[in-house]
């Protein structure tokens, strides 16, 4: 940045900082300091024996809370004790859904899903989905109505037809409002994971697709 560049940048900022509005602590500040200034100098001594705390005062008490604060740990129990099936882990990612459901002959680690049902909007069936495998234990507000993705496979020739050789899977983007945790034990074979923690449990071909649209807020 030039010298030139770099005075106009000041300039620029100062303007915004003078026709900014002061907030009401600011407001408050200005007026005590305005008053104690007429005081000192016994223009108004209207306090009536009065105590006033001032807005110095609250500053040094906050100031003295903050020396005192000291955060919770990062690392919780389920961290410690592994246990995925706790939303109190890994507090600094958001964490993914994954439920094991039979498919076919077999049980796989999928992200939640169920077929469509004629009347319904995509959304709706998610959100029929979600309250399903909750029992309406969870709440989420999904956000949009479009789908953030899909997953397309093929059926086995086995059960391929003239008007069906595959399906598609569309998926919602939803948000975790509220829980009543935990869930009744065997209620949900589920685990909450992280992005990079998804490749443990879904198989390649199906990581490698969802794993684009599974971005962080």
């Amino acid at each position: 940045m030039s010298r030139l560049e770099k005075e106009m940048a000041e300039l620029v900022e100062q303007m915004d900082l003078e026709k900014s509005l002061y907030s009401d602590h600011e407001i408050r500040c200005l007026a005590e300091e305005e008053r104690l200034q007429r005081k000192k100098e016994k223009y108004d001594d209207d306090d009536g024996g009065k105590e006033i705390v001032l807005a110095q005062d609250l500053e040094d008490a906050w100031e003295q809370k903050l020396h005192k604060f000291s955060p919770a740990p990062r690392i919780t129990d389920a961290d410690k004790d592994d246990d995925r099936t706790s939303l109190n882990r890994k507090l600094d990612q958001n964490l993914l859904l994954l439920v094991k459901q039979k498919v076919g002959n077999q049980e796989i680690w999928l992200l939640p899903q169920a077929e469509w049902q004629a009347g319904e909007t995509l959304r709706a069936t998610a959100e029929r989905v979600l309250a399903e495998l909750s029992g309406r234990h969870w709440e989420a507000k999904f956000l949009g109505n479009a789908p953030c993705g899909f997953y397309k496979y093929k059926f086995p020739r086995v059960v391929q037809t003239d008007t069906g050789v595959g399906a598609k899977v569309f998926f919602f983007k939803a948000l975790l409002q509220h829980s009543q945790l935990p869930l009744p034990k065997g209620k949900l074979d589920h685990v909450w994971v992280s992005k990079e923690e998804l490749v443990d449990y879904l198989k390649p071909e199906y990581h490698s697709q969802v794993s684009q649209f599974l971005v962080d807020l």
